[in-house]
């Protein structure tokens, strides 16, 4: 169960880790239901044992982008033979910085398919293949935008019974640095930010004028900010919309929610 840590006041119901940012093995001392671990190439993936540690107090969820080699279900696979059996994965079609040219041109849908197949309890992570991943049926784990809540809501309108996970930064700070120098680069990648960021504007605390503005502004659309009650907030508003499960990125540090 979940204590009266920063977790549970800010209303997570699982935290995202990613293996170059932080010691995964860390994790055994958060106490959160389920973790998930973010895919940042092959050489990052933690080793068998840690995953086989972390999954006997939690659900562990590994990321496993099905056109890459090593967790290809219709090619190379070696590395999901790997995988503990403890542990689930959330498949993704994979960001093209993680793949190479013909690991790209790899069909997605019969992937997918094939890998739910071996593993029907695996989330689906929807970017980039939103009505591919909602045609399987798992559940949906969609990164938090400004259309979230609405999405969320048409999806229940619509009679979707399945589950939706959100993921999303959480950056437990009210201080504008604090915020930008956790989550800026984070937020311009998002595609309205990046078309309404000036060229080569810093993304950082040390963004000024424009950049700064328009940073600051799509911060509470990408990421769940502020103090733990006003991260529960949001939590509890995303839940309300039809989220079944928020997934929280600790932006500056997992030490952050060990307190």
């Amino acid at each position: 169960m979940l204590t009266t840590s920063t977790v549970a006041r800010a209303g997570l119901d699982a935290i995202a880790l990613k293996p170059t940012e932080c010691e995964v093995s860390a994790a055994e001392s958060i106490p959160a239901e389920t973790l998930a671990i973010d895919y940042e190439g092959r050489d990052h993936v933690p080793a068998p044992h840690v995953l086989e540690s972390l999954s006997a107090d939690a659900d562990v969820l590994v990321t496993t982008p099905v056109r890459a080699d090593g967790f290809d279900p219709l090619g190379d696979d070696s590395l999901l033979a790997e995988l503990p059996a403890s542990v689930s994965r959330v498949l993704v079609a994979g960001h093209p910085a993680y793949l190479t040219d013909e690991e790209r041109e790899r069909a997605v849908a019969p992937r997918l398919g094939a890998a739910l197949e071996d593993d029907p309890d695996a989330w689906v992570g929807t970017e980039s293949v939103e009505r591919i991943a909602m045609a399987t049926g798992a559940t949906q784990y969609d990164l938090l935008s400004r259309s979230t809540p609405h999405e969320l809501r048409a999806l229940r309108a619509a009679g979707f019974e399945g589950e939706l996970a959100v993921y999303a930064p959480a950056v437990f700070a009210e201080d504008d640095d604090a915020v930008l120098d956790a989550v800026g680069d984070y937020v311009a990648r998002r595609r309205p930010v990046a078309r309404a960021l000036p060229e080569d504007a810093a993304t950082d605390a040390s963004a000024t004028g424009r950049a700064r503005e328009v940073l600051l502004k799509a911060v509470d659309d990408y990421a769940l900010v502020g103090t733990e009650r006003e991260v529960n907030e949001q939590t509890d508003a995303l839940r309300e919309a039809g989220a079944t499960t928020v997934v929280g990125y600790p932006a500056r540090g997992i030490d952050r929610v060990l307190e």
